[in-house]
């Protein structure tokens, strides 16, 4: 039997050999990169809409804070089951219409049915522990929803974009990304502008919320409508001249193998995640409550005040998610990556700790701005080292389904960790901010440890 250093060998010669004798990936337009992403607007309104009302909902449904973090696990869990299983999936699977999009438009069509009974867990007459768990469950099944979706985008530009245009296609997808967040965050803030109450009896989410999800359900699904009917994913023999894996090898993954394998840069840029995600999973959870607490002086969810806060905050996210839109064209002026990647860390890290020093609702737009430059550089920087160290390791799929668990793992530990971190820093929730930039400066550091591949 060979040892394991053997095998690293091996894989490496056949890696160099395969590489030597690819067919090199055609440069694609910018429309035909554009179509690539597309669906990931509507994805990531999805996404925007859970991320910023998730702790609203189960404030409003009657969680304590202190036991906040850990609605906040079913996500994240979700994610590094469902996320490995569709990759590796997906490697294996020839279809008429892909390998990526069937899995992409069943999530998607999943998401959508979810979307329409989330925000309703209070609105059936049920005790508030039984709405708790009615939320979990919706919860949990539109994670793996979106789950579902949002992986094969990253995975068609790993298949189909050639080195030189891959940060393009990832910069695309970010930009996509924001705007679609930018849409998600404010729709509350939009219904409420136009006459829909923001506010309801206690213990039922407000119609704002409601009909944010029904919109942002409906764009979804057109959105991914648009993808699938534009983007002709290689048939195999295709697929295999510009991939240097065969479909063959492929269908022989084992995790453990790939993971044993895998290079330095997947486990680097790995811990740079486990901090950033790490604080962005303490944002999410604490931050409605941060501002509401910081610029309205209340965290009682049955008062107006707080409503009006937590509508502001998705504001504050959909400025966040433009400032992240403005960075991510800067990104690509730097020449040196890493310097970039640790800088935009830096900034972030500034954001969250001013978070807490804002008493005015205007004033909070300036942390949020910084935070987005942090959010730019994590949605496409990690991304961009990883495929790029990973080409012709074959398995593309299942390696970037077990990359996700860079972002997964941190925010399970940092939710199972939660309850206790706000206790130590006085129970104040904005106090979680600071914890989050400090997660941030360690990220930043980590970034040097960073091998880049050309």
């Amino acid at each position: 039997m060979k040892t394991r250093e053997e095998n690293i060998v091996v894989n490496k010669s056949y890696i160099n050999y395969a590489l030597k004798n690819m067919k090199q990936k055609p440069n694609l337009s910018f429309w035909k990169l554009w179509n690539l992403s597309f669906g990931f607007f509507g994805v990531q309104i999805a996404y925007a809409l859970q991320s910023a009302n998730i702790s609203r909902i189960f404030r409003t449904l009657g969680a304590d804070p202190h036991s906040l973090s850990f609605f906040w696990i079913l996500p994240p869990l979700m994610g590094i089951i469902v996320q490995p299983i569709v990759g590796t999936l997906s490697d294996r699977t020839w279809t008429r219409f892909g390998r990526r999009i069937p899995y992409l438009f069943i999530g998607a069509a999943m998401a959508v049915a979810v979307m329409c009974l989330l925000p309703n867990a209070g609105s059936f007459g049920m005790a508030v522990g039984t709405a708790l768990v009615f939320g979990l469950i919706a919860l949990m099944l539109l994670d793996t929803s979106i789950n579902m979706a949002m992986q094969p985008f990253k995975m068609l530009v790993g298949d189909m974009v050639n080195e030189e245009q891959k940060a393009k296609a990832y910069s695309i997808q970010s930009f996509l990304c924001n705007a679609g967040s930018v849409v998600g965050f404010l729709f509350p803030f939009f219904f409420t502008f136009i006459g829909i109450s923001n506010v309801a009896p206690e213990g039922v989410v407000p119609d704002s919320v409601i009909w944010s999800f029904y919109c942002g359900a409906a764009i979804l699904i057109l959105c991914v409508l648009y993808t699938v009917a534009k983007v002709r994913e290689w048939p195999p023999k295709e697929y295999e001249a510009y991939n240097p894996v065969s479909a063959e090898k492929e269908e022989n993954a084992n995790w453990l193998t790939l993971l044993r394998n895998a290079p330095s840069t997947f486990w680097r840029v790995g811990l740079v995640q486990f901090f950033c995600w790490a604080g962005m999973l303490y944002m999410w959870t604490y931050v409605v409550d941060a501002v509401s607490e910081t610029v309205w002086g209340t965290i009682d969810p049955t008062t107006t005040a707080y409503q009006e806060a937590a509508n502001w905050t998705g504001v504050l996210y959909a400025i966040q998610a433009l400032g992240s839109v403005v960075w991510a064209a800067a990104l690509t002026r730097f020449r040196n990556a890493k310097i970039a990647y640790s800088l935009s860390l830096v900034l972030g890290s500034l954001g969250f700790l001013l978070i807490p020093f804002c008493a005015d609702k205007y004033l909070q737009i300036v942390p949020f701005l910084l935070v987005g430059c942090g959010w730019a550089a994590m949605l496409a920087m990690p991304f961009t080292f990883v495929t790029n160290a990973l080409q012709g390791y074959g398995h593309m799929g299942a390696y970037l389904g077990l990359f996700n668990g860079t972002i997964c793992i941190p925010q399970i530990v940092a939710a199972v960790c939660g309850g206790t971190i706000l206790s130590l820093v006085g129970s104040h929730q904005s106090s979680m901010m600071l914890v989050a930039g400090v997660l941030f400066i360690i990220a930043s550091v980590c970034v040097f440890a960073i091998k880049s591949h050309r």
